[in-house]
């Protein structure tokens, strides 16, 4: 039972940290994509400058299609930034997600050792009691060989007495006779 309860303690950080792998992957893989659309970001924002500094028109002016260009990358960079909120927001709820998942583990295992201490104790009383009863038993014993022991001399006096009073019963006899 107690091999059980730990190679289980041994074996439950192994399961916990396969679990968090996964989290981690799932979080390092929305934070590439971040990076990717930051990345975007600045690229498009590199691509708005220089549709700012481009002037098509007559005299070097800038025409409404170059305006209409600037707006253009202008909005796709707002596209771009409103994905990069929601993606965010995704990476924020892995982040609490993970949060979470520590604090439901740190109590699991905070109550898995309470178990295990208290299956540890109750394991440790049954095995005083045992001891308790097998010195008992051991006492028991040790006091029904003295009490044999005694027996065995008393008979053995006993029947020394006896002989002594037999072979004094036997010489009266002859010298009654």
């Amino acid at each position: 039972m107690i091999n059980k309860t730990i190679f289980l303690l041994l074996l439950f950080p192994f399961l916990l940290t396969n679990i968090y792998a996964q989290d981690t992957s799932a979080y390092e893989i929305q934070r590439a994509k971040i990076n990717a659309l930051l990345a975007e970001r600045s690229a498009k924002f590199g691509q708005y400058d220089e549709s700012l500094n481009a002037r098509t028109g007559i005299f070097g002016f800038q025409t409404k299609r170059d305006i209409k260009n600037s707006n253009e990358i202008l909005r796709q960079i707002a596209i771009n930034d409103n994905e990069i909120f929601t993606q965010l927001k995704v990476l924020m709820d892995y982040k609490d997600l993970q949060a979470e998942q520590i604090k439901t583990a740190a109590n699991s295992n905070s109550e898995s050792i309470q178990n295990y201490r208290k299956t540890i104790k109750d394991l440790q009383e049954q095995n005083q009691i045992l001891a308790d009863n097998q010195d008992k038993k051991d006492n028991a014993k040790d006091l029904a060989y003295l009490l044999m022991f005694i027996f065995l001399i008393g008979c053995a006096v006993l029947g020394y007495f006896l002989n002594l009073k037999n072979k004094q019963i036997k010489q009266y006899e002859k010298t009654a006779v």
